[in-house]
């Protein structure tokens, strides 16, 4: 068995060798979107790796494909569908955001702030800020965006 700490949460969980990072997070009921269904395809389960690089797997070409086209991705991010346990001591960090799955999910929150940025599941970047009201006008300009993940996934065969 190893361990996976999960940040800022600081729950460490012990996991066979050899599990998806990914699987980790589900069993721990965090909010992970797998947009693409786990292909390493979009941003919705990238992670920060704070400690422990060389106790996970080395990412695979369609890994670093997508973290080039990820928003805020850095040296230590990994996608966690990709990323295997295979060491001891893993600390991931999940990036603060919701990651918007359709247009609907942000018109019944018209007129709200948003509690936390709201980014897009292809690439991470952040639509609407925390603290902004999410407005009409805002949803009217995001209409034009692709959020269809199905899609992307389909052309990826």
């Amino acid at each position: 068995m190893k361990t996976l700490t999960l940040q800022p949460i600081n729950k460490t969980i012990s996991v066979k060798t050899d599990t998806k990072v990914l699987d980790t997070l589900l069993a721990s009921q965090c909010e992970v979107a797998m947009a693409c269904g786990g292909m390493g395809l979009c941003a919705t389960c990238h992670v920060f790796v704070i400690k422990g690089e060389e106790s996970l797997t080395p990412r695979t070409e369609r890994e670093i494909r997508t973290l080039a086209t990820i928003t805020g991705a850095t040296a230590r991010s990994r996608l966690s569908c990709q990323a295997r346990i295979i060491g001891d001591g893993v600390v991931v960090e999940l990036p603060e955001g919701m990651y918007l799955q359709d247009i609907e999910d942000l018109r019944v929150l018209v007129g709200k702030r948003a509690e936390v940025p709201i980014l897009h599941p292809r690439d991470g970047r952040v639509l609407i800020e925390r603290g902004k009201i999410i407005t009409k006008s805002r949803i009217l300009e995001l209409e034009g965006e692709d959020f269809d993940m199905s899609k992307l996934a389909a052309s990826a065969f």
